[in-house]
């Protein structure tokens, strides 16, 4: 009784920092500061690391001000459909703001990630300034607006940098003097990956130097170098372990016939590849000494028949991700499901729109897909593009997949006619049998998923935080019914639905965790009107109107890319900072929210 009387406040400071120091999920942490105002401080001033998965949902001064230790931060900025080319170039996701706060006010940063933001030359001049002498890692993940003149910046100013990563971003290239600053200047490097970016003035001596003097360096990602002049950096690179990039090229100076299996000698430590740019099957001999230890393989950018795939699949017992286009076919897939037992992440690209850049065998089906559920029991993560598909392959998933967190499916729509439509009873099973979900992604054609298989989607939905649905559902009900469940779910995504405003706006209320739902391709009104039906505290409506409805498209013309611009979009988000005031013009806020900083946890 004497200790219920005490309350929480009977635990020291000291063991509350202890404690909190042991939670890593920020729900958990989120969670434990609500309890009191003395654990809420505790919390401020313990946490070291914190996401902001949208960049507009709090001003940066709001939370540097909360959280004064942080020692790493995660910001992300536009919508997945930026990456998609779905939304405008000048829609938003300036990093300034952030980058300009950070870098006066957080003294024990370290680490600062950016994803889908526009990071201008001055924003990393500023950073360099203000944290350059501390920072270790900074990645830069699908990114623009910045040029190699902003990097040179970066590679001087910043010389304890472990990881520098511009994975995907557009970078405006001067010259490749910042690799050279980076070399000279730099010998703590553990990652450096400039992967799948616009950059191509690349020394390869650099590359040398760099991987000379940086000991450390596991993880090197380069852009389109020619792999033969890649070969100093591979021989003197001995301690990477995943390499990424590379073309392989027949030129003047490396004809077509040049044995690369004899000039190309990957690192002893090598257990991840990546890129492959261009290779043919006269180039998969270099992979063949290092494939049994690779837990990692990319063959997303070769030019390998489905045999080819077969051929290495065969020889990757230890592979855990593998990453292709659907080239890789139904056989394929049978092979690394008798192989690839210890398989946790699959990943299959839709392969060229051209037929005849594919080859014949290189479709995914049904069959493809039964194989790797059964035959990869550890599996965590799939997201693969499909011709074909039906229910009985969705169930096998639910029956031997017990680990899956990830599912990601899209159905392509080449083929006219599919197995076994629609796919409520398989949704449902899958969603029954994997209890791990936490992200679902389910994007068919017309047909594919019924009210009913969006009310089971919703119902069994237990613990999934992110769902993409794309053409689910065929009235209004359907959502409704849907949104009756999913008690967890945070982020929505829909594209191709026929619900109106107001389903939507009731849906919306009734997820009682949602904190983000982005929509395209709706029954929308003229002004987005019905929208506001859905506001509440905190609670940010954007509407991005198109024709008067979506009624007014031709069905041809929704299938085109032209109509990224042409179609309505929502987008609502809860906020602690209130309408943002970068928005473009075809961008219109809806609805203003209540500002009350302390009843709301956002992290």
């Amino acid at each position: 009784m004497a200790m219920k009387r005490a309350g929480y406040g009977c635990i020291s400071e000291e063991a509350l920092e202890c404690v909190m120091g042991q939670l890593e999920d920020p729900r958990d942490r989120g969670s434990v500061s609500l309890v009191c105002k003395k654990w809420y401080d505790v919390d401020a001033f313990t946490r070291k690391h914190v996401t902001v998965a949208f960049c507009y949902s709090i001003h940066a001064r709001d939370l540097t001000r909360r959280f004064t230790r942080l020692e790493s931060l995660t910001v992300k900025g536009k919508p997945r459909a930026a990456m998609y080319n779905l939304l405008p170039d000048d829609w938003g996701g300036y990093a300034k703001p952030w980058i300009d706060q950070i870098s006066h006010t957080c003294l024990c940063l370290k680490t600062l990630h950016l994803r889908r933001m526009i990071v201008t030359d001055d924003d990393l001049a500023t950073l360099v300034r203000g944290r350059g002498h501390m920072l270790q890692e900074l990645k830069l993940e699908k990114c623009s607006g910045f040029s190699t003149r902003g990097l040179e910046e970066v590679a001087h100013g910043c010389r304890s940098l472990k990881t520098l990563m511009l994975d995907e971003s557009q970078i405006e290239e001067e010259s490749g003097d910042w690799l050279h600053e980076l070399a000279l200047n730099n010998s703590s490097l553990e990652v450096l990956n400039f992967y799948m970016t616009t950059v191509e003035m690349i020394n390869t001596s650099d590359l040398e130097l760099i991987v000379t003097n940086c000991p450390s360096l596991t993880s090197l990602k380069v852009g389109d170098c020619d792999i033969l002049d890649m070969r100093g950096v591979l021989s003197k690179g001995t301690a990477l372990e995943e390499f990424g990039g590379g073309t392989f090229n027949t030129s003047e100076e490396h004809p077509t016939g040049t044995n690369m299996s004899q000039m190309i000698k990957f690192p002893p430590k090598l257990t991840s590849l990546l890129g492959l740019n261009f290779m043919m099957e006269a180039d998969m001999p270099a992979i063949f000494p290092r494939a049994s230890a690779l837990t990692r393989l990319d063959l997303q950018y070769t030019f390998l028949s489905t045999e080819n795939h077969c051929q290495l699949a065969g020889l990757c017992p230890n592979l855990e991700i593998l990453e292709v286009r659907n080239v890789i076919g139904d056989k394929g897939l049978e092979v690394v499901a008798n192989t690839c037992k210890k398989l946790k992440r699959l990943r299959v690209e839709r392969g060229a729109d051209d037929p005849t850049l594919e080859d014949e065998q290189g479709w995914v089906s049904h069959k493809g897909l039964s194989s790797v559920a059964q035959g990869c029991p550890l599996l965590e993560y799939i997201a693969v593009y499909v011709s074909d598909i039906c229910n009985s392959t969705l169930e096998t998933f639910g029956q031997c997949c017990k680990n899956l967190k990830d599912f990601r499916l899209v159905l392509l729509d080449k083929e006219e006619h599919i197995t076994d439509l629609p796919l409520d009873n398989g949704v449902m099973a899958l969603l029954r049998g994997c209890q791990k979900l936490s992200r679902f992604a389910f994007y068919v054609r017309p047909g594919g998923l019924t009210d009913t298989g969006l009310a089971y989607i919703g119902e069994y939905s237990t613990n999934v935080r992110w769902m993409l649905l794309g053409f689910a559902g065929e009235t209004d009900q359907g959502i409704l019914e849907f949104s009756k469940g999913c008690p967890k779910l945070e982020r929505l995504e829909i594209r191709g639905c026929s619900f109106s405003e107001s389903a939507l706006a009731a849906a919306v209320l009734r997820l009682k965790s949602l904190k983000y739902i982005w929509v395209q391709g709706y029954n929308a009104t003229v002004t987005g009107a019905n929208l506001l039906a859905m506001a509440r505290p905190y609670w940010n409506i954007e509407f991005s109107p198109g024709l008067q409805s979506t009624k007014d498209v031709l069905v041809e013309d929704m299938a085109a890319e032209k109509m990224q611009d042409r179609v309505a979009q929502l987008l609502a988000y809860y906020s602690l900072a209130g309408n943002r005031t970068d928005h473009p013009e075809s961008v219109i806020p809806l609805a203003s929210p209540f500002r009350n900083y302390q009843q709301v946890a956002v992290f």
